[in-house]
């Protein structure tokens, strides 16, 4: 779509952009290219750069500043990664500090870690639960209400309160209890799900109806157990971009809050392999023009279990943020992988 000349100028508006803040007019252009090029000529290179939709002129000034679709341009087709010139002590101190006995601990860590390299917002989501049934009890509380212990095995019990048609006296219960431990124990809950489907015809009532409820007790139980740790949300205060205006601001607490939206942008990003980019609102999850997402899926044991990234504006060295979040997801990874 643009030829050498064009490319360059725009890798050039870019890069000076990102590092002063300010539109780029055609004399700093002219300066930092390196080319010979006269002030007519990048002018006019400007013009089709603008008409294309990459570059915007600011109403306050004659200068030029990239669009959304110029970033992801200079993102998919200019970026030159680069090697972290600091930073590489504080990934070396969280190395020693990330304890694989306190998963909950590594992933607070890695959030703070990735805000304060960034100078933005750390997310990390916890690592998913296996969805599989080790062993499942039936506890009857009162008149049509029953506790249903779920223990994974790893251990970890969740609990659920459940709502019956008809009142279930204790022996029901253990029956109950012990023919899904005997049939089911070791699967996952969508297996439970998919062989209730072809099964329920053939189980006396009360057992089919207990066991559809503990299968959604299940599922909502790791809905729950999906946690995403934020850091840094302050960091946005001082931004340039963001600075003046409270509307963008409140906004953007806003979805710091509501975590269910970050969970479906990083569940999206964990279905990709290595770093992935949103620039400027591509995410949906996040639909900011000012706004962009540098995450990546990080791996326990080989498989992946997670995602990591940053949140700051769309004026972000992609590069630095590229390498920040790409060594946190493997610190992360290698600490959890530990036995």
């Amino acid at each position: 779509m643009l030829d050498e000349r064009a490319r360059t100028l725009l890798k050039t508006l870019v890069e000076r952009y990102i590092a002063d803040g300010q539109p780029v007019g055609s004399r700093t252009l002219s300066k930092a290219c390196g080319l010979e090029l006269s002030p007519a000529t990048i002018r006019n290179v400007m013009a089709d750069l603008e008409e294309l939709g990459l570059i915007a002129s600011p109403h306050t000034s004659a200068g030029r500043i990239p669009t959304p679709r110029g970033y992801r341009l200079f993102v998919d087709t200019m970026l030159t990664a680069r090697g972290l010139d600091t930073g590489m002590h504080e990934f070396s101190a969280a190395r020693e500090q990330l304890h694989p006995d306190q998963p909950q601990r590594v992933i607070a860590q890695a959030a703070h870690l990735l805000s304060n390299l960034s100078s933005f917002v750390g997310v990390v989501t916890a690592p998913r639960k296996a969805s599989v049934f080790h062993h499942i009890e039936f506890l009857r509380l009162g008149e049509r209400r029953v506790l249903v212990i779920l223990v994974a095995p790893d251990g970890d019990v969740q609990n659920r309160v459940i709502f019956t048609a008809r009142d279930h006296t204790q022996a029901e219960l253990a029956e109950a209890t012990n023919y899904l431990n005997h049939h089911y124990a070791g699967l996952s809950i969508e297996e439970v799900r998919a062989r209730l489907q072809g099964e329920v015809e053939q189980l006396r009532g009360e057992i089919a109806t207990l066991m559809q409820a503990a299968v959604q007790a299940g599922s909502q139980a790791l809905e729950e157990s999906d946690q995403v740790v934020v850091s840094g949300e302050r960091n946005l205060l001082a931004v340039q971009d963001f600075g003046n205006d409270m509307g963008s601001l409140r906004k953007l607490f806003d979805l710091f809050e509501r975590k269910t939206e970050l969970m479906r942008l990083l569940d999206g990003s964990s279905r990709a392999e290595g770093v992935r980019i949103y620039i400027g609102g591509e995410s949906r999850v996040v639909p900011f023009e000012e706004l962009s997402v540098v995450s990546a899926p990080y791996e326990v044991d080989g498989r992946v279990v997670g995602t990591l990234g940053v949140i700051g504006p769309t004026r972000m060295p992609y590069d630095r943020m590229i390498q920040i979040v790409d060594i946190t997801a493997r610190l992360v990874g290698n600490a959890l992988s530990q036995k």
